[in-house]
């Protein structure tokens, strides 16, 4: 069921896809939406609630002020409060949500007694040059009508726009999932060296990691397993969009360490 939220006049859409199990927080990646955990949820059953937000400029949640990380943490915060989530609740996060959600269990470490960490890495070096990600940028936000906002769209950009376009909510034309520019300002605000952060929380963890990723690599991916105790680790053949290119392999991963909780 999708519901809204509130804060401070700004709308943060989320799904709740139900169930009487234990409350599973999860976070999409960057250009991504809440509904890219169905698939996780229909796996996970009844054993897991899932509640998945539509992250802050995401999908049906509103644009925000920035992207920056205390933002998207003070979102999740608001939503467990929301729903009254007052205990210690399991975070899943796909890359910039697994990023987000070690972050929220270093800062509320009241508030996450489980991490799982998806592609998501700690050393984030992006130079300020131009890189692939500037298409961004220039990216048409709506148009008249979908035909004309996806004919407007880059042909190397359509497979992380098409799936996401729809109406506007005055009826007026169409729209992306998300504003180009917020997204680049998005991922730019993710830059830096968080091994702090990784390292602060102390609750089990997985770290889920794509074989052939193009954002975690295997060195790094070793090191965070080691250096921060709790922490198991699952590979997975493919690159950094694992978890839609083998959904079995990543609800497996998921559904195992969330049994051995």
């Amino acid at each position: 069921m999708r519901n809204t939220l509130d804060i401070d006049g700004r709308a943060l859409s989320y799904l709740d896809f139900g169930g009487t199990g234990r409350p599973l927080l999860a976070l999409h990646g960057g250009m991504s939406e809440a509904a890219a955990f169905t698939g996780l949820a229909a796996s996970l059953g009844d054993a897991w609630r899932v509640i998945a937000p539509d992250q802050r400029g995401h999908g049906d949640s509103d644009r925000a002020p920035h992207h920056r990380r205390e933002g998207y943490v003070a979102d999740a915060v608001a939503l467990l409060d929301h729903l009254g989530l007052t205990e210690p609740v399991t975070v899943l996060g796909y890359s910039l949500g697994g990023l987000n959600a070690y972050h929220l269990a270093a800062a509320h470490p009241g508030r996450v007694g489980a991490l799982i960490g998806v592609d998501a890495t700690v050393d984030i070096d992006i130079p300020a040059g131009p890189q692939w990600f500037d298409f961004l940028g220039a990216l048409p936000y709506s148009a008249p009508t979908r035909e004309e906002l996806l004919a407007a769209v880059d042909p190397a950009a359509l497979p992380f726009v098409a799936d996401g376009v729809r109406p506007l909510s005055d009826g007026s034309g169409w729209r992306l999932a998300f504003h180009g520019q917020d997204m680049l300002d998005s991922i730019r605000a993710c830059r830096g060296d968080h091994w702090d952060t990784w390292l602060a929380s102390t609750c089990p963890a997985l770290l889920i990691h794509a074989t052939r990723s193009q954002a975690l690599t295997r060195a790094t991916a070793d090191a965070m397993v080691t250096r921060r105790p709790e922490t198991s680790y699952t590979a997975l053949e493919g690159d950094h969009f694992v978890p839609f290119t083998d959904p079995e392999g990543f609800h497996a991963a998921v559904g195992t360490f969330l049994a051995a909780l």
